[in-house]
């Protein structure tokens, strides 16, 4: 199996860029780029100069990756149907199981094949998309053009089309397979030297223009496409190509929608509010675990009903309570002013307010109870405020962690409010990409194996 693997998968690669489709949605995605430099100007301002992406720049990024979003996925879709569902209904896949190799191995080197294909497509998208960032958007007739941009990837350009219409006019070689090939590193080197030469054809440090959150939102979306390359992997295995880009199309709406249309009814919280302030009453109760700690806390927004002394206290980092750092526990029904009926012997623990001033923006949190309730974590600015503990729906939340959600890989809300992305973060989105990918190729396996391919 471990030869047998790469073998298929170098012969998919090699099919899969000799497919007229790939070199179309490719240079159709780069000229859908250029076009974006001249649509995306409607003087939006530069209200934060910080922002590696600012202004009508913004708007740039935003449809440039969505961009390449969709020319991936439909390059996904259709390059798995002519590696596998084509070759199905032609019946030459039955020349390749009819020897020792498994229906697994055959299916992981497809996935495997695919997989390096689109890598090669996608890649080269991103980089006219950054060619594009780089050249920024022309507001009026009157801005100049980013020469070295131009140049640069106009010689890059012709040049990979030039070497593969000569090797084919000559040698017989594939057009799309050269051009697809040459295209990625000519283009990767065109693109080091535009950061290497400013506007004005003056040399600079490479890190002038490199735009690193940038490169870490495109390589969580380059994630995504492998996900869609495992599904249309699993497709095409029983479907054709219509319905293989149907399916494709598919899960990538419905998994753009899924937070919304799943995600959250999968934990029913409603937040009152953001705390903007948090602080403890004293140095020694700032780690919140012990009973009688207090932190003064203040939010940022006054809510629809005061928070009254004694209410429960829940917060979390996420809106609908996906990661509350405060267990559930009963209301607190005794009178606040006993201290008896806080702390007795028989007082769970709890979270509870015992102070509300400024219309119920400032309040005092008191951990209260006969023994200390499990908290993960103190309160912090950015937490959002519940009544009551979030409840979790068994069913939404199942759904919602099958169906892959596209919006784990769209970071380009965390570039256009200069949120930072941690490398963390990407390798969560990583790691999420792998198991994902794992499943439906799982899928794909056990679909293949009763399938007559005679």
């Amino acid at each position: 199996m471990l030869l047998q693997v790469p073998t298929i998968a170098r012969n998919t690669l090699t099919e899969s860029l000799r497919q007229p489709i790939f070199l179309v949605l490719v240079l159709v995605c780069g000229v859908l780029q250029v076009l974006s430099t001249w649509a995306a100007g409607f003087s939006m301002g530069y209200s934060d100069e910080t922002s590696e992406v600012t202004g009508d720049n913004k708007l740039l990024f935003d449809v440039g990756l969505a961009t390449v979003f969709v020319c991936g996925m439909l390059l996904t879709a259709f390059i798995a149907t002519s590696a596998l569902s084509r070759e199905i209904e032609n019946k030459t896949v039955l020349t390749v199981v009819s020897k020792p190799v498994g229906r697994s191995s055959l299916v992981l080197g497809k996935f495997a094949g695919l997989a390096g294909a689109i890598a090669i497509a996608v890649v080269t998208m991103l980089i006219f998309l950054l060619f594009g960032l780089r050249h920024e958007v022309m507001s009026t007739a009157a801005d100049e053009l980013d020469g070295p941009v131009i140049i640069f990837s106009l010689i890059a350009l012709l040049l990979s089309l030039g070497i593969a219409a000569w090797t084919n006019f000559f040698y017989g070689w594939s057009f799309p397979q050269i051009a697809s090939i040459l295209l990625l590193p000519a283009m990767a080197l065109a693109y080091v030297l535009v950061l290497a030469v400013g506007k004005k054809w003056q040399w600079q440090p490479l890190t002038t223009d490199l735009k690193p959150q940038v490169m870490l939102a495109c390589a969580a979306m380059l994630c995504s496409m492998f996900v869609l390359t495992a599904i249309a992997t699993a497709a095409s295995t029983r479907l054709g190509q219509v319905l293989t880009i149907v399916v494709c199309s598919g899960v990538f709406v419905f998994g753009l929608l899924s937070n919304y249309l799943i995600g959250r009814h999968a934990f029913l919280g409603t937040p009152i509010a953001v705390i903007k302030e948090a602080s403890p009453d004293r140095i020694d109760m700032e780690p919140f675990t012990s009973t009688r700690d207090i932190y003064h806390v203040v939010l940022d927004a006054e809510p629809d009903e005061p928070f009254r002394p004694g209410s429960s206290f829940f917060y979390g980092s996420t809106p609908g309570g996906l990661d509350t750092a405060v267990p559930d526990f009963p209301p607190f029904t005794g009178d606040i002013s006993n201290t008896a009926e806080l702390d007795g012997p028989d007082t769970p623990g709890r979270i509870i307010v015992t102070k509300s001033a400024a219309a119920g923006t400032e309040l005092d949190v008191r951990h209260a109870g006969r023994e200390p309730i499990a908290l993960a974590r103190p309160p912090r600015p950015g937490d959002y405020v519940f009544r009551q503990h979030p409840r979790v729906a068994p069913v939404a939340l199942a759904l919602w962690s099958v169906i892959p959600n596209m919006q784990d890989f769209w970071l380009l809300d965390a570039i256009t409010q200069n949120a930072p992305i941690p490398l963390s973060h990407l390798g969560l989105v990583i790691l999420y990409t792998v198991f994902q990918s794992g499943a439906f190729l799982c899928v794909a396996i056990v679909l293949f194996q009763k399938r007559d391919v005679g």
